[in-house]
């Protein structure tokens, strides 16, 4: 299965909580943290929500 890394790079002080919530699906919790993911629909859908708070890195 293919797979995709994100980044957070942003922090998610003031955010609202389904944001925080959608970084924690994610895999992340601390800034420059790294997480590899199946490039699915869903986790794509994730990613272009909190798209401000985090970078996609090659893959």
């Amino acid at each position: 299965m293919a797979t995709i890394k994100v980044k957070q790079t942003g922090s998610p002080i003031r955010r609202t909580k389904d944001q925080r919530a959608t970084l924690v699906g994610l895999g992340l919790n601390k800034m420059h943290k790294v997480s590899e993911l199946e490039d699915t629909e869903s986790v794509r859908g994730m990613i272009r929500k909190v798209q401000h708070m985090v970078e996609v890195v090659e893959g």
